[in-house]
């Protein structure tokens, strides 16, 4: 199964994310951590190049039978459809996870008081949050919507809806 994350920085989807991966045991890729090992190796970063990293080790990985938990932030159709296009050259199930904060006022909260724990990464402004391209999904999906929430009741949301959708569900 590939679990496509997607949503804004600093809506949860990390924490979501690292979550599904620790339960299930699976692979967890972000596109953060690979952007920032680029950079550090002097590759620069300016477009695709971090997601196409992610697409190609997240099809070994489900060439080897394991579950895959990506997370990045997905602005466009294009990423979703490359993720959904990962798992259907495989044959592999996949399901796409929309993680929101609702609260404009607790977003922005989050991203001016949020630190990183990626060595030398620099986390972005609520500007650049604010201001970023991110088309609205097309296609059914879950959606998780973090505000006035704690991580926990996030996660147990999340594991809801998985569940909903028969999908199998981490905990059990």
């Amino acid at each position: 199964m590939l679990y496509i994350f997607g949503g804004l920085p600093g809506t949860g989807k990390s924490a979501l994310s690292s979550a599904l991966a620790s339960e299930l045991r699976a692979p967890y890729l972000r596109v953060d951590v690979v952007e920032q090992a680029m950079r550090v190796a002097g590759v620069k970063v300016d477009g695709p190049e971090g997601y196409i990293v992610c697409y190609e080790i997240a099809r070994q990985n489900l060439i080897l039978g394991l579950d895959v938990i990506s997370d990045t932030v997905n602005p466009i159709r294009y990423t979703r459809q490359a993720w959904r296009n990962v798992a259907e050259s495989l044959e592999i199930p996949f399901v796409e996870i929309e993680v929101v904060c609702s609260d404009e006022c607790e977003h922005k909260q989050r991203i001016t008081t949020h630190t990183t724990d990626i060595p030398g990464f620099t986390l972005p402004t609520w500007n650049e949050v604010k201001n970023r391209h991110y088309e609205a999904w097309d296609r059914d999906h879950i959606v998780i919507d973090t505000a006035h929430q704690t991580v926990t009741e996030s996660w147990m949301s999340l594991r809801e809806q998985l569940s909903l959708k028969n999908i199998v569900n981490p905990l059990s």
